[in-house]
């Protein structure tokens, strides 16, 4: 365990060599860009396929969540290449990471804690 957060298997503990410094305005931008994009065909459509990015399981769009894979906090932009649906449960479970570090943190946990 890592500065007293609790480490779940295959969760990153981020807190020795993580510094998360978000640009504020680049946060606004992209959270803005972020709901035009929702409102697109192209969106609607991911939606209306019913599949989440991560896990593969089928959701109702009600179920559905817009995910950045590159993290709008890590520098990440609203575009369609970093936009994926993504159910609520992967959405909470990769939070801030990217999915490299989801992958690392899964084949080295032991690095985790």
């Amino acid at each position: 365990m890592t500065k007293g957060k609790k480490a779940l298997q295959g969760e990153i503990c981020a807190g020795e060599w993580l510094d998360i410094n978000a640009d504020p305005v680049h946060v606004k931008r992209e959270r803005e860009k972020a709901r035009q994009l929702r409102s697109t065909d192209w969106w609607r459509a991911q939606l209306d396929k019913g599949v989440c990015h991560y896990c593969g399981g089928k959701f109702s769009r009600e179920e559905l969540t817009l995910d950045h894979i590159i993290p709008v906090s890590r520098g990440g932009r609203s575009v369609r290449s970093n936009c994926v649906p993504c159910c609520k449960q992967c959405n909470n479970d990769k939070k801030f990471y990217t999915p490299a570090e989801r992958i690392l943190a899964n084949l080295f946990p032991e690095g985790n804690s």
